[in-house]
């Protein structure tokens, strides 16, 4: 996952709404979003060569994003990035709880996993985490708008910037939020200027190729966009659509599932 814009409004007739396009290598064997087989109660994609996921619920409300931290040259984790959000999803630590472990395992072992940026969310809030900062917050995010991508929360690059902005204005222009009006914006393939662009170690080149919200190539680029809507009745709208290389539209699916409490689980 490359490009995450979120509203997080705990008090609102939608408190959480969020857009996301997931940029990977076209070969990497991935399973559409979907509940898994060996955990039922749990919804979102699966990363079929590690096992982990990029994005994922359970039907409790445990809710997990990752997205890699661009370094050059890239250090090579242990453990698949993806892991992070599936042992979250699948287990039934409180988020501080599980952050708070996760952060004494980077104590011990920091290179564990590759640079990662995480997004948890449960009944106590949404919480961001990085290993990427020594400045370790463990406390919920305060009601916002939040851009991530691949550097730290909010970090201004253009693509998040203009992501985050088009986003807020499509959440605030259309109650209920219009799925494909966000699906569509995050299908914008603008390039900025090269001199507004970050200077993160790798070419010009590539730079300027992933500094588009939709990335396209033969052999790179947006796999599919999520687009999760969560009301105040704890209904949950994931729509996802898939792309092919060089961007070719591929299947849309929707799906609604309903939040239920820990209790209530089947």
């Amino acid at each position: 996952m490359c490009l995450i814009v979120f509203s997080w409004q705990p008090d609102n007739q939608y408190p959480f709404i969020l857009a996301a396009n997931r940029d990977e290598f076209y070969h990497r064997s991935t399973q559409s979003a979907g509940f898994w087989e060996d955990f039922p109660n749990v919804f979102g994609g699966r990363d079929l060569e590690a096992g982990g996921s990029w994005m994922a619920i359970n039907k409790n409300g445990r809710f997990a994003a990752v997205t890699n931290y661009r370094e050059v040259p890239a250090p090579s984790g242990l453990r698949s990035r993806g892991e992070l959000v599936y042992n979250f999803v699948t287990g039934s630590q409180p988020a501080p709880e599980y952050l708070s472990a996760l952060a004494h395992s980077l104590a011990q072992e920091a290179d564990q996993w590759s640079g990662f940026n995480l997004l948890v969310m449960d009944a106590t809030g949404l919480y961001y985490f990085t290993n990427r900062t020594k400045d370790t917050q463990l406390s919920p995010l305060p009601a916002g708008t939040y851009g991530l991508s691949n550097h730290l929360l909010n970090t201004p690059w253009p693509k998040l910037l203009r992501a985050r902005d088009n986003f807020s204005a499509a959440i605030t222009q259309s109650i209920p939020p219009d799925s494909s009006q966000l699906i569509e914006l995050m299908g914008d393939s603008y390039q900025p200027p090269e001199e507004q662009l970050p200077d993160t170690g790798i070419s010009k080149d590539a730079e300027k190729r992933l500094s588009s919200c939709f990335i396209a190539s033969k052999d790179y680029g947006t796999r599919n966009t999520s687009v999760l809507i969560m009301d105040n009745r704890n209904q949950l709208q994931w729509v996802e659509q898939g792309y092919l290389p060089e961007g070719v539209t591929g299947e849309r699916q929707l799906h609604k599932i309903h939040i239920m409490q820990p209790d209530q689980l089947s």
